[in-house]
C-alpha cells in the first residue's frame, strides 16, 4: 500500500513539474516590451521621448509625413530635431509635462522632401534632444492604403499658376469738362 501512496505522490510530482516547468525557463512574453502599433517607440535619448513614429509616403515615395507621439517629461521645455538622411533637420518645442501628437489633431506631421522611400521599407531617422549626440533610429515607412491613414498622405504642394491673359488695363476716364462762366 505504501509503494501505491508514494507511486502515486511521485506521478502527481511529476505532472506538476511538468505542466509548470516550461514557463520556469521561458521568458515570460508579457515582460517584453514592443511597439504595440504600426510604429516604433525610439529609445529614450533626452528630454523628449518620441511614441509611435512612422513615416506616410506618398505614391512616387519622394516625400513623407513624420507622424509621433512627442512627450516631454521634464521641468523645462524642449526642442526636438528630426533629420532623414541628408536633409535639413526639423525641430519641434515641446512645453514642460505635455505631449504633443505630430498628425493628431493639434499638429500636423512634419513633411520630408526629396526622399527614395516605398512603403514596407523602414528608414533612419535620426532623432536629438537635449545635450546628447542623438541617435539614429529604423522607422516604418507606411501608405494610405489603410482607410486611417489616408489623411496622412501628403498633399502635393500647389506649383506656381504661370497667368497666359494678358493683364487686364482699365481705361482711365477722361477728365469731364466744366462750362466757363
Amino acid at each position: 500500500m505504501k509503494s501505491r501512496l508514494a507511486a502515486s505522490i511521485a506521478l502527481s510530482a511529476l505532472v506538476v513539474v511538468g505542466a509548470t516547468g516550461c514557463s520556469m525557463m521561458a521568458p515570460q512574453a508579457t515582460t517584453i516590451e514592443y511597439s504595440a502599433s504600426d510604429g516604433a517607440n525610439v529609445p529614450k535619448n533626452g528630454p523628449i521621448e518620441v511614441r509611435n513614429a512612422f513615416l506616410v509616403t506618398d505614391e512616387e515615395g519622394t516625400t513623407a509625413n513624420f507622424v509621433a507621439g512627442l512627450v516631454n517629461t521634464t521641468d523645462d521645455a524642449a526642442t526636438i530635431h528630426i533629420s532623414i538622411g541628408d536633409g535639413p533637420d526639423q525641430s519641434v518645442r515641446v512645453a514642460a509635462h505635455q505631449a504633443v501628437s505630430l498628425g493628431g489633431d493639434e499638429a500636423e506631421p512634419l513633411r520630408f522632401e526629396d526622399l527614395d522611400v516605398k512603403a514596407g521599407q523602414v528608414v533612419s531617422v535620426h532623432f536629438q534632444s537635449g545635450d546628447g549626440s542623438g541617435l539614429d533610429y529604423d522607422i516604418p515607412v507606411l501608405d494610405g492604403t489603410l482607410p486611417y491613414y489616408a489623411t496622412l498622405v501628403p498633399s502635393p504642394l500647389p506649383s506656381p499658376v504661370k497667368s497666359t491673359m494678358a493683364p487686364t488695363v482699365e481705361p482711365t476716364p477722361a477728365p469731364s469738362e466744366t462750362p466757363a462762366g
